[in-house]
Formats: structure tokens, C-alpha cells, sequence
């Protein structure tokens, strides 16, 4: 697994075999149409503006209001094509095996923990080798847990390692590392190194995943099946939570989620972003591919890769292997954070590794789809702070031009088409749900599901400030030199006092004075900028509120933020909940039975 050189590019690959037809109409429909939306909202701000003449701070907040209302645009347009291509009824053609297809290859499951409570872990991979094995995959697939945790937890880590080996049908081994190079991609490079050549393929999770036997072994068959491919990425549903803030987010992925996700499968063909778990690679091209070097200089902006997965599936792409998304009706699941805290602690580490990106896209031989995407993922980021730098500009605009500060109130019709490129997505979604009776009655039914969406809008929109807010502040942080660390992710958790949230929200609470302030000197603006101050000052009751498991319990028993998972308890969900390990019989998956056992296909490889 080399280093990779990233000033000389690799002989120019050909193009996959596996990529549909009619990627690049699609691309330049998305970027042009993008630009034209962008460039209609400049327009309007600047007719605003140049009565009076055009100064420099006019140009700034034009240019500001130019990008971030690209940023927006290029969301809506991207949910309208996954919108149109669901209701069209149609599927993008993708690497997918038949549901029956057997996998010949080996497979090697790798979970990677940092200091994870270790009962859950450890349960949902107990689940997970149950579920392969009723599938007839006992032969074919081997479990890794691959630890970088501290050394005292080496002792209940590998307790629970001996229990589920005695329990699990399929071969499991486990590992610490004393000396914790590079993180999760030295993890998983190090793993390679030792033992990559004896499987086909990896299976990449992280502490909070869980995956079907029937989802893994349709991935391994898609892959046999398609040896240009070495990147096949599953879209997780989100399940677990129990605080409000957990449920809230759960129910919004699982109801926004296709139709966002059916928008990058639209576009994105051959070139698909790895996101690090829930995905199987193939190992040969990962070691040939995506050996990441230590970028040069000190921590936030060099040292190791953190964001690595975007930037892997841009190399493998690079030497010519093609990376797709896959969508599944089910079988591939992961967990949300507990609480705005967890969440924005995750968000730092991705806001660091995203920005990194940076200064990889000069990478020489990347394929200008990869480049767009990494660009994406840091401008996820930039968004925020470019929103805050608008609100300052235009106070400032409109305080040199009418002697108060206030916000410049836009036209009827730009506000017109900002409210439906924010919010239509959400009602495309919502639409798709309600049209289909199975779909609907996942999530409780029509009268539950707009209950849901009537409840879930006015807290997005007080909490876009809070956000914006929090990665305003991670930017900066990152921008002073002061790197994320690598701190254990808290799981689980039942409530933050009022006191705590105000102590990590404070820069929340001062802004929004100032802002609160500002906007007395004059009716208009504290009109307009009424949610975005209202919504910083009310951070820290936000955070509370939010975090308590009664409140999500509360609005569960009310229909409210219901999912699927919910409604119709899923065996492989029920199985991956610590001490369910003495039912007696592994869960058979609904297609299972089309799986005839594999047997002794293969002998068991017994890694050195």
C-alpha cells in the first residue's frame, strides 16, 4: 500500500464501464442551472442596490449573496432530479447483483472502535454474523475489530472479544494497536498491510453501524460481479434514537433522504464519495489506490488526512476504478448523536478533515467530478460564516444608505423563489411519501406524517441560525491553528442542564444580543432579522430541551417523528440490542430463503 504521489498524475484510465449514459448532460444541467438561479438573486440585489451607485462593501455582499445563493440552488435542483427520477418510477442503473446472486469472494467485515462503550459495539456485530450466517455466508465472510482505543479498555474490549467469538457463527478476530498512527485510515491502511491480500473485499463500518446478511451479501455478489468497480456505497438509514434531538433527525433523514440521495445517484455515476462506513471496497484497488501521505506542516490544515473517505474514492477514481452509490430499501443502518453537543463535537472533526480538502484539490489526475465534490464538502462548511459575514455587510450597506442599521429587505419575487428553493424540497418529499399507502403508514400514517413535517420546519428554521453559528465558530477555530483532537464520541445521553448548554452556547447567546441590539435602531430590521437572533438566543433552551430521552419518548407515543423501524420492529434491529444474545435461533432475513447454504465453498483463511 504506497504512498501515493500526489503531483504526478497515473496514466490516464479509461473511462468505467459501469457509469450510465448521459453523465455529463446531467452534471452540466445541475452547474448551469445552478449559475442561472445564482446569478437571477445577485441580480436582484444589485438593481437594489445601485440606485444610489455601486461602493466596494455592495460588490462584497453581492458576491456574497451570489455563492451562498448558488449553495442553495444547487441543493434544490439536486432534490428535483432525485424528485422527478422517484415519481418517474424509473432507476439509474447501478452495480447491483440479483437478490439471489451468490458471492465467490472473500470478505472481510472491519470494525474500527476509539474508546466505544463496548456492550453495544459488540452486540450489533453479534447481529450482523447471526444474520450473514442464516444467509449461507459462514464461509465467506470473516469479522475484524480493529482497536485504537486506550489501554485500559483492552481488558473489557477483549472480554466481550472471547464471548462473541464463542457466540458468533462466523470467524472473529480482534486487535489493539499500542501506538495509534494516522487514526481510522492508519487503522484500516494497517489492517491492509497485514492482511488484505487474503480477501477480495472489505466491508468498512463504523462503531455504530449495523448491516443485513442480505445487504452485505448482495454487495459482496456486486462486486464479483463487476471487477471495474472498487468502491460500492450503501445510503444508512438512521435509527437508535431516543432524545428528542436523535428522533427529530432520524425522521428527517428517513423522510428527506431519498429524495436527496435519489438526486446523487442522478448525478453522480462512476464518481460516488465514500463516506466512510456502511461500504465495501475491493481491496486490491484500495491498497493500489489509497495509500494517504502526511501532508505537510502542523495540524488543523496538515498532518494526516481526516476527512480520508471523500479523498479515497477521489483517488481510486484517479487510477481508473469506478465508485457508485447503491440504494437499499433496507438492511443498512447507523446511529445519530444524541444531543446539538455530540452533534457539533462530530461536526468539528468534519469541518477540519473538510476544509483540509483544500489543499488537496490541486491533486494531479483527479477526476474534475472528485475535485467538484471535495470543493462541496468544504464549502458545507464556508457557508456558514459567509452567511454571518452577509448579515454584517448588509447592515453595514444599509446603514450607510439610510442612516439606521437594518437589513436590505428583498424583492417580493426574490424571497419568492429563496422560500421555495429552502423549503420545496421538503414538500417533494413529503409529497412522495403521502402518495403511496406503504409508505405512508411507516411513518404513522398521513395525519402523523404532517404532524411531523408541521413541527419539524419551525424548529429547522430556528435552529439554521444556531448552526450557522456553531460552524462559524469551528471555522475560526480551525483558521487559529487549534486542531479537533480525537476524542471519544459520547452515544448515549438523557438530558443537559440549562447551565451547561448556556456554557457551551455562549458565543451563541452574545451574538444574538448584539444582533437583538442592532435591529431596535430601526422597525425593518428587527423584522428580518427577528428568527436569526431569536433563533441564537434561544440556543441553549434548544440544546436542553432537545436532549432529553422523556420528550422523545413523549413524541413517539404522539405519532410525532415516527420511522419505520418504529412502527414494524425489524429482527436484525431487535437482535443488535445488548443482551439479546441468548435467543436461540439467528434472524433469517426476508429473501433468505432464496440463499442456499454456501457450505465448505471455501476453506477458512486463518490470518497470520
Amino acid at each position: 500500500m504506497a504512498v501515493q504521489a500526489l503531483d504526478h498524475a497515473p496514466e490516464p484510465p479509461p473511462p468505467p464501464r459501469t457509469s450510465p449514459h448521459g453523465m455529463t448532460e446531467r452534471r452540466l444541467l445541475l452547474v448551469l442551472g445552478t449559475l442561472v438561479i445564482g446569478t437571477f438573486g445577485a441580480g436582484e440585489i444589485t438593481r437594489s442596490l445601485s440606485s444610489d451607485g455601486i461602493s466596494a462593501s455592495d460588490v462584497v455582499l453581492m458576491l456574497l449573496f451570489f455563492a451562498l445563493f448558488g449553495w442553495i440552488a444547487f441543493g434544490f435542483l439536486n432534490a428535483l432530479a432525485g424528485f422527478l427520477l422517484l415519481v418517474s418510477g424509473r432507476s439509474i442503473p447501478t452495480p447491483a447483483a440479483a437478490p439471489q446472486a451468490l458471492p465467490t469472494g472473500r470478505t472481510a467485515i472491519l470494525m474500527p472502535i476509539h474508546n466505544e462503550e463496548v456492550e453495544p459495539v459488540f452486540a450489533r456485530l453479534r447481529a450482523m454474523t447471526r444474520s450473514i450466517a442464516a444467509a449461507g455466508g459462514a464461509q465467506l465472510f470473516e469479522v475484524f475489530i480493529l482497536s485504537d482505543s486506550r489501554p485500559e479498555r483492552e481488558a473489557a474490549e477483549h472480554r466481550a472479544f472471547r464471548r462473541l467469538r464463542g457466540l458468533s457463527p462466523l470467524p472473529v478476530w480482534y486487535r489493539r494497536r499500542t501506538v495509534n498512527e494516522g487514526r481510522k485510515p492508519g487503522n484500516i491502511a494497517d489492517w491492509v498491510r497485514r492482511h488484505g491480500g487474503g480477501y477480495d473485499y472489505m466491508l468498512v463500518l463504523d462503531a455504530d453501524s449495523l448491516m443485513s446478511g442480505a445487504a452485505v451479501m448482495r454487495l459482496a455478489a456486486a462486486m464479483d460481479r463487476h471487477p471495474q468497480v472498487a468502491l460500492l456505497q450503501t445510503i444508512p438509514m438512521v435509527i437508535g434514537g431516543e432524545t428528542l434531538f436523535a428522533r427529530w433527525q432520524q425522521f428527517a433523514a428517513r423522510l428527506y433522504g431519498p429524495v436527496f440521495s435519489a438526486g446523487l445517484l442522478w448525478w453522480s455515476g462512476a464518481e460516488a464519495s465514500f463516506w466512510g462506513h456502511n461500504a465495501i471496497l475491493r481491496v486490491a484497488a484500495f491498497a493500489e489506490s489509497c495509500g494517504l501521505p502526511k501532508l505537510s506542516g502542523p495540524e488543523p490544515f496538515g498532518g494526516h488526512v481526516m476527512s480520508h473517505d471523500m479523498y479515497e474514492a477521489a483517488l481510486l477514481r484517479r487510477r481508473g476504478w469506478a465508485c457508485h452509490m447503491v440504494a437499499m430499501q433496507d438492511g443498512t443502518y447507523e446511529e445519530y448523536p444524541p444531543t446539538f453537543v455530540e452533534h457539533a463535537a462530530r461536526d468539528r472533526r468534519w469541518c477540519q478533515g473538510n476544509l483540509q480538502h483544500l489543499r488537496l484539490l490541486d491533486t494531479a489526475g483527479l477526476h474534475w467530478v472528485s475535485r467538484l465534490q471535495l470543493l462541496m464538502g468544504a464549502s458545507a462548511y464556508l457557508t456558514s460564516p459567509l452567511w454571518l459575514l452577509l448579515l454584517g455587510v448588509s447592515a453595514i450597506v444599509a446603514a450607510h444608505s439610510e442612516g439606521e442599521i437594518q437589513i436590505i429587505a428583498p424583492s417580493g419575487w426574490l424571497l419568492a423563489v429563496t422560500l421555495v428553493l429552502l423549503f420545496a424540497p421538503k414538500f417533494m418529499a413529503l409529497g412522495w411519501m403521502l402518495a403511496d399507502p406503504v409508505r405512508r403508514g411507516g411513518f404513522g400514517g398521513s395525519w402523523a406524517l404532517v404532524k411531523s413535517v408541521a413541527l419539524d420546519i419551525p424548529l429547522g428554521v430556528l435552529v439554521a441560525p444556531m448552526m450557522m453559528m456553531t460552524q462559524t465558530l469551528a471555522v475560526i477555530d480551525i483558521l487559529r491553528g487549534r486542531p479537533s483532537g480525537w476524542a471519544a464520541q459520547n452515544r448515549v445521553s438523557d438530558g443537559i442542564a440549562l447551565a451547561d448548554a448556556a456554557r457551551h452556547y455562549r458565543w451563541h447567546l452574545i451574538v444574538g444580543g448584539v444582533m437583538a441590539a442592532a435591529a431596535v435602531a430601526g422597525l425593518q430590521a428587527a423584522i428580518w432579522m427577528a428568527p436569526i437572533f431569536a433563533g441564537l438566543l434561544a440556543a441553549p433552551l434548544m440544546v436542553a430541551w432537545t436532549s432529553r430521552a422523556a420528550l422523545g419518548r413523549a413524541t413517539a407515543r404522539r405519532g410525532i417523528f415516527l420511522i419505520p423501524e418504529e412502527r414494524r420492529p425489524n429482527p436484525l434491529i431487535r437482535d443488535a440490542q445488548p443482551g439479546a444474545e441468548d435467543r436461540s435461533e439467528p434472524t433469517l432475513p426476508p429473501d433468505a430463503a432464496r440463499w442456499p447454504a454456501l457450505g465448505a465453498l471455501l476453506p477458512r483463511h486463518q490470518p497470520s
